[in-house]
């Protein structure tokens, strides 16, 4: 695994790679569109989970 594919996001930074509003990225969590996990109370979200996100995204569009 290299450094890249287990780096661990924040809600914000997310929020910054997709373009979209808090709560649209904690509506992907809560539907379990993005996966994340909780670290102390704080919820990350791996980048590879982001990475799946927009490739199911360019696969339904297709």
């Amino acid at each position: 695994m290299t450094a890249a594919s287990s780096e661990l996001l924040t809600v914000p930074e997310v929020m910054a790679r997709l373009k979209l509003g808090r709560t649209k990225v904690y509506d992907l969590i809560r539907t379990r569109r993005l996966v994340s996990i909780k670290v102390d109370g704080c919820r990350r979200i791996p980048d590879t989970a982001v990475r799946a996100f927009i490739r199911g995204q360019m696969g339904e569009a297709a």
